[in-house]
């Protein structure tokens, strides 16, 4: 059995291999299209490097349940996170620890270990298999480009427990449900909590909360590292710190970004340009905007995806923002919106850019915070005037640049 998720979707297939009682190994690999060809033996053998590999993740069964469930580029710190929770120090050279399960299984060979040299109990391991099944399944009912195969065959041994699917799928695509009402607050797992107004943080919330939010929103570990360290499903921890991310004393910034925080121009003390941000999705008005600020002295960053540009202006902390209206999947409104929504850019001039020039438009811009409001096509001085009327340049650094 094999296909691609745009004919057949997750939920559909495990429900296939429950009824079946079907024991073997399904192989789920996210961004296939129809042309691309799946073969299960060469995904395990051949691993590209991170920042070209494909995110893919097997599911094992036996007689139409589960098993075990691993991420495709088998990274056994997965397990170490899970064991932080029950303070747990392995002592263990994870590269040679696969010795009880097959080569291409080395979590579980490494879980097998433990439990073998006692380091950890069947009750531990039992429980750390549920949330990584959990985890896993979180992924792949979110999921919905990608290709699967599913091949039967013998049951992974040795086996400590076996879980029914139903249940688990009931209990999670409820939870994939309600995480989506999170967003775009709340994108994904991988994103790091950081601290950004501990002020106000202090006044509203008890020294011991606060304390706990310092140490955990470090901007190193991500909602899903922090989900495995408490033992808590993933879900509960977006839901505990949500509150403070629509009040924007916590930000959540992309892993990708964070380790690339040296390509964003810091703001220093002396020198300091007037730093503006344009949100387009169309590439020609982003760099019209960009020449002109530029050239009479202004820090211009262009973003084309409104979606990543809401994280990232968090990370930029621009001094005016341009915002087109019409933009697939987040409109204008939607940003400004939500940006009004946060501490941070309450007082931050938003200007509104878009092709109509309709008071309807020009009155859903203020009802949702806009400062003005820009008709497109605009020519130079237009754009220029308008941002000087809202950014004090002078009180920057002096005359702008002719």
């Amino acid at each position: 059995m094999q296909g691609n998720l745009n004919e057949i979707d997750i939920r559909s297939i495990l429900q296939l291999i429950e009824l079946g009682q079907r024991t073997g190994q399904l192989l789920v690999e996210a961004g296939f299209h129809k042309q691309d060809h799946l073969n299960l033996d060469e995904t395990i053998r051949h691993r590209h490097s991170k920042n070209h590999r494909k995110q893919s993740w097997f599911v094992f069964f036996i007689n139409g349940q589960i098993i075990y469930c691993q991420a495709g580029d088998s990274n056994l710190s997965r397990i170490d996170d899970y064991l932080r929770h029950y303070r747990v120090e392995t002592g263990i050279d994870q590269k040679h620890n696969t010795s009880l399960a097959t080569q291409n299984v080395p979590e579980y060979g490494y879980l097998w270990t433990l439990l073998e040299r006692n380091i950890i109990s069947p009750k531990i391991a039992h429980s750390i298999i549920q949330r990584l099944v959990q985890e896993t399944l979180f992924d792949l009912l979110s999921l919905h480009q990608g290709s699967f195969i599913f091949r039967q065959g013998a049951a992974l041994a040795p086996q400590l427990t076996s879980l029914e699917i139903a249940p688990l799928v009931a209990r999670i695509t409820k939870q994939v449900q309600e995480w989506k009402r999170l967003y775009p607050q709340i994108q994904s797992p991988e994103q790091l909590p950081v601290l950004v107004d501990t002020v106000e943080l202090r006044s509203s919330l008890p020294e011991a909360t606060v304390n706990k939010l310092q140490h955990w929103a470090d901007g190193k570990t991500s909602l899903r590292q922090l989900a495995r360290y408490l033992n808590r499903d993933l879900l509960t921890i977006a839901k505990a710190i949500y509150p403070y991310v629509v009040q924007g004393w916590l930000q959540l910034v992309d892993a990708a970004t964070n380790h690339s925080q040296t390509l964003i121009p810091e703001l220093g003390e002396e020198n300091h340009r007037p730093r503006i941000v344009c949100i387009d999705d169309t590439t020609t008005i982003c760099e019209a905007v960009e020449s002109i600020l530029k050239l009479h002295g202004y820090e211009a960053i262009a973003l084309t995806q409104p979606l990543e540009a809401l994280g990232l202006v968090f990370q930029l902390r621009p001094d005016l923002i341009l915002c087109d209206i019409a933009m697939p999947e987040l409109d204008g409104y939607e940003i400004c919106s939500m940006l009004r929504h946060s501490t941070a850019f309450r007082l931050v001039p938003i200007i509104m850019l878009t092709g109509k020039d309709g008071f309807i438009d020009r009155v859903r811009a203020r009802m949702v915070g806009a400062t003005d409001y820009l008709t497109k096509p605009f020519d130079d001085s237009e754009l220029l005037m308008l941002v000087e009327k809202y950014v004090n340049y002078k009180s920057f650094m002096g005359t702008p640049k002719k």
